[in-house]
């Protein structure tokens, strides 16, 4: 005798036949080939109504990181990013140490004379 169970086992509620090509349209779209300098090879899918100078010539290649671009024979070098500099080194790349330093008495003066600090021989 045959065990009970279920009819529709193993389809989806509301499922119609195996293949659904009736459901929706789909886009016309190209295909795009990428490589790294590692010879690794992405493939992006862009619709087909994007104009081509819309399409990038690079992107980061998702296994590498490395930069990819479209000519297989010439990927894109990796490009050379420069540390994050902080606020002072900025400051420091505009002013001279002596700069620096009567910006820097120029401010505890003021600073003395605000909060009544000032010795007599400094005034």
């Amino acid at each position: 005798m045959a065990q009970g169970g279920s009819a529709i086992r193993g389809s989806r509620v509301g499922s119609g036949p195996m293949g659904e090509m009736d459901h929706g349209v789909h886009a016309e779209r190209i295909l795009v080939r990428y490589w790294d300098a590692l010879g690794n090879e992405t493939v992006r899918y862009f619709s087909a109504e994007v104009a081509d100078a819309d399409i990038p010539e690079i992107i980061d290649c998702p296994v590498s990181g490395l930069p990819a671009g479209r000519d297989k024979d010439n990927p894109p070098s990796e490009s050379r990013n420069e540390p994050y500099k902080t606020h002072l080194a900025y400051v420091k790349e505009r002013r001279t140490d002596e700069e620096g330093e009567q910006l820097l008495q120029e401010a505890l003066q003021k600073l003395r004379e605000r909060r009544g600090t000032l010795k007599r021989s400094e005034k």
